[in-house]
């Protein structure tokens, strides 16, 4: 079991949805110290003045994670004021969701440096003082879209897919080495906070606090794939065995999975 008592926790994407939810989670369990990154400096200003009426050790850095020279020296003033991270929650990120053909080569950049590169920085600089204590714990918020192909989210998919194939491959890493540290991926099926707003599904789209308090949970039990709904639990087995056309027909025209793009708005910026 993972304790998160009296644990400093750096969460990124932090000010607002599944990371906002978290924080409070986590400091109701009664934390060390809460270390937010967002790149929205007003709603991470609103956070932190709320959340340190609970904790006075909260801390936010507005950080653009797109920016690696931006990570590392952050990274650096929050390791020499406030302390070491006990635990890694890496949540930010982004879609842009059109067809391939239709993205430019900047939107593709500029999710990858978002959704898969930016973890990987983050944890680079957090791994080497946790394999020294022998402790720590990184979590990666992947996506169900990190297990199957969808239309309108090529780029997106293609940045999950990396988190999920790096993050357990890390894990391995770390077991294999003995050092101390865990690795949780993160695969939830849509969430309701907004970044997929038009999406239309046959499956219920998760509530951001059921989201929030199964990830904290998992954190907690040093869950290695923390997976939701149900469903997507069953998603590598139904792949690994059914043809390929026969996985599209039950995915694509049984569960429509395949149309739930069709009327995506997504956030206004």
């Amino acid at each position: 079991m993972c304790k998160l008592l009296n644990q400093n926790i750096l969460i990124t994407g932090g000010a607002s949805g599944i990371g906002k939810l978290m924080c409070e989670m986590a400091l109701d369990r009664g934390i060390g110290k809460l270390v937010i990154f967002d790149i929205d400096k007003i709603k991470l200003a609103e956070v932190v003045n709320q959340f340190k009426k609970i904790n006075q050790n909260v801390f936010g850095f507005v950080v653009d994670v797109s920016n690696t020279n931006q990570i590392i020296k952050t990274l650096q003033i929050v390791k020499k004021k406030i302390g070491s991270i006990d635990i890694l929650i890496n949540n930010a990120g982004i879609i842009i969701g059109k067809n391939f053909n239709e993205h430019s080569h900047k939107e593709i950049d500029f999710t990858l440096s978002i959704n898969t590169n930016a973890l990987m920085h983050i944890a680079l600089e957090l791994l080497p003082e946790m394999i020294l204590r022998g402790s720590g714990h990184i979590v990666n918020i992947a996506s169900a879209a990190g297990f199957v192909s969808n239309p309108k989210m090529s780029v997106y998919v293609a940045s999950k897919f990396a988190v999920v194939g790096w993050s357990d491959s890390l894990r391995l890493e770390m077991e294999r080495n003995k050092t101390g540290v865990h690795v949780s991926t993160v695969t939830p099926y849509y969430i309701d906070t907004g970044m997929f707003a038009g999406v239309k599904t046959l499956i219920p789209i998760l509530k951001p606090e059921y989201a929030a308090k199964k990830i904290i949970n998992g954190i907690e039990k040093n869950k290695i794939f923390i997976k939701m709904p149900f469903l997507i639990k069953l998603l590598p087995l139904f792949k690994g065995l059914l043809p390929l056309r026969v996985f599209d027909f039950v995915v694509g025209d049984l569960l429509r999975t395949y149309n739930t793009m069709n009327n995506f708005t997504g956030r206004n910026k």
